[in-house]
């Protein structure tokens, strides 16, 4: 394996935690009925929730960037 793998491997494994973390903003159970959906409702994140979400959003980019960068390399 080379450093690209291990690194991929890293930030996936960090991607998948991150997401776990987060909190659901919409209960399991009213996904697949359309009960009280507030699916698209304008809702502000603030503190550790925000900063959680950022985190998320730059370790996907970085994971979308290193899996293209592994198939060009491969």
């Amino acid at each position: 394996m080379h450093t690209i793998d291990y690194l991929l491997f890293f930030v996936s494994i960090f991607l998948i935690i991150l997401v776990m973390v987060q909190e659901s903003k919409d209960d399991v159970n009213n996904t697949f009925t359309g009960e009280k959906s507030d699916l698209f409702k304008n809702q502000k994140q603030r503190g550790a929730e925000l900063v959680l979400a950022r985190v998320s959003i730059v370790t996907s980019i970085a994971f979308i960037g290193l899996a293209i960068l592994a198939l060009i390399l491969y």
